[in-house]
């Protein structure tokens, strides 16, 4: 990662509170809204974010089933993504507290589900891109003569630029079979990490994408691809903290609370309905829609361009399963030949009662053709699966399985979508848009959603301050 490339909350200066006596809403309650929200506060802006669900945190927080929190998806970072770690530390949940772990030097356990095959996929203290020779030199998944040629697709991707929009043209797929990937090099490695990434099959995605995530993430710093994780339930941080957060900002946050699409006119206000049914109007100076994509193009005024609406949805499923006693002996595992993608330890972050019992989640990211398969069979496919993997789950007992579907888990993030991802401004004077979706460079994740909360924001105050 390049230092231009680094945004935290520090990225819009300190300066005077140049908001005072300027209300914004912001609109919807996930990463982006929250980051928008506390950055305009920040300026002496008097906030109120408006989110439909009763809980803050998008589609990245929990909700209870019995005795446990359950995320709504298993959701990791990387030390590059300084605006989600920037936002982390502002919520008073960065690695220090315990409240989440990011490694020290990345170290990704791998196996293979067919033959049992395992490796891991770690860095040393060589500068990048030496950093990973060592590792893919004994990478064990792959054939010596599939381990020779994989340093022509790592220093072509070095010098692939992201922003180009003929990259955004072409497919990760066809490129690494260009520069002389076996389907083995594809499935087992490369896979591995654009599929949980960019959450859509490598011949499908976008290569500037790819392109991103690995010179970013792998290639271009020696420690930006160290990983990092909650150690409690997303909730407690995207919810609980964020809402502390907020308030002592003197945000005013309403939750279980619809928005009415906006009205056309030089009138900026939101009318929003709270759970009673009571009707409120919300004048505003400001109005930021940090919101799904879709959601978005409806709540504008109409008509409006919005070509943004044709990015689609990739789904992410996740298969959670408890057992009556540990099976696992890592926190992760990357599982190859298999379905069950990544398996996450959740036992102790989830709380599941006193030991022996155990509760691990299981996430299938690009999961278009396990979508809509009822329950029962996907119970039945990724109980055998963890047999597969697990050698202690064999003779362990299954307590329960459930699955949470997450259809819209991110936009489709395929070949021609960057010129669909907007900025945050509109046609619509005060009116600015926030999402991972939006044109941040980077893919659909956590980080994006920060980038963009802080990308409104700046354009916000930069209007409003007659900057922009």
């Amino acid at each position: 990662m390049t230092a231009k490339d680094e945004m935290t909350f520090d990225s819009l200066p300190a300066g005077p509170r140049d908001g005072v006596g300027r209300h914004a809403v912001v609109v919807g309650g996930g990463l982006a809204g929250i980051t928008t929200a506390l950055v305009l506060a920040e300026r002496g802006w008097a906030v109120t974010l408006a989110e439909a669900r009763p809980r803050l945190g998008g589609r990245a927080t929990s909700y209870r089933r019995g005795e446990l929190t359950v995320d709504n998806g298993q959701h990791v970072f990387l030390r590059c993504c300084t605006a989600y770690r920037g936002l982390l530390a502002r919520l008073g949940a960065g690695p220090e507290t315990g409240l989440t772990h990011l490694q020290q030097k990345l170290d990704i356990p791998l196996k293979s589900a067919v033959d049992a095959t395992t490796t891991r996929l770690r860095r040393n203290r060589m500068p990048a891109p030496l950093h990973l020779a060592l590792s893919l030199g004994g990478y064990r998944l792959l054939p010596l003569r599939d381990r020779a040629r994989l340093a022509g697709p790592a220093l072509a991707l070095r010098f692939t630029d992201p922003a180009d929009p003929d990259v955004d043209q072409q497919g990760f797929g066809p490129f690494l079979r260009k520069h002389g990937q076996s389907k083995a090099a594809v499935d087992r490695l490369w896979s591995v990490i654009s599929t949980a990434t960019l959450n859509i099959n490598a011949d499908d995605a976008s290569l500037a994408l790819a392109a991103k995530v690995f010179r970013t993430g792998l290639l271009e710093h020696a420690d930006g691809s160290d990983l990092g994780y909650a150690k409690v339930p997303l909730g407690q941080i995207h919810d609980e903290l964020a809402r502390k957060a907020l308030g002592a900002a003197g945000v005013t946050v309403l939750d279980s609370t619809k928005v009415e699409p906006l009205a056309a006119g030089n009138d900026l206000s939101v009318t929003v309905t709270d759970r009673s049914g009571q009707r409120t109007r919300l004048n505003a100076d400001a109005v930021i829609l940090a919101v799904p994509h879709d959601a978005a193009a409806t709540l504008l005024p109409q008509p409006h361009p919005t070509g943004f609406s044709r990015l689609g949805h990739s789904p992410i499923l996740n298969i959670h399963v408890r057992y009556d006693r540990p099976v696992m002996d890592e926190p992760f595992l990357a599982a190859v030949d298999s379905p069950a993608q990544w398996i996450f330890d959740r036992t102790a972050a989830s709380g599941v009662g006193g030991p022996p019992g155990s509760y691990l989640a299981i996430t299938v990211s690009a999961a278009d053709e396990l979508a809509d398969t009822p329950t029962r069979d996907l119970a039945v496919l990724f109980e055998a699966e963890l047999g597969r993997l697990l050698p202690k789950a064999r003779d362990a007992r299954v307590e329960e399985i459930f699955v949470t579907r997450e259809q819209h888990a991110t936009f489709r993030q395929e070949r021609g979508s960057a010129a669909l991802r907007p900025g945050p401004r509109t046609a619509v004077p005060g009116v600015y848009l926030a999402g991972a979706w939006t044109a941040t460079g980077w893919p659909d994740t956590m980080e994006s959603a920060v980038r963009s909360g802080i990308n409104a924001a700046r354009l916000v105050v930069d209007q409003t301050t007659g900057e922009g």
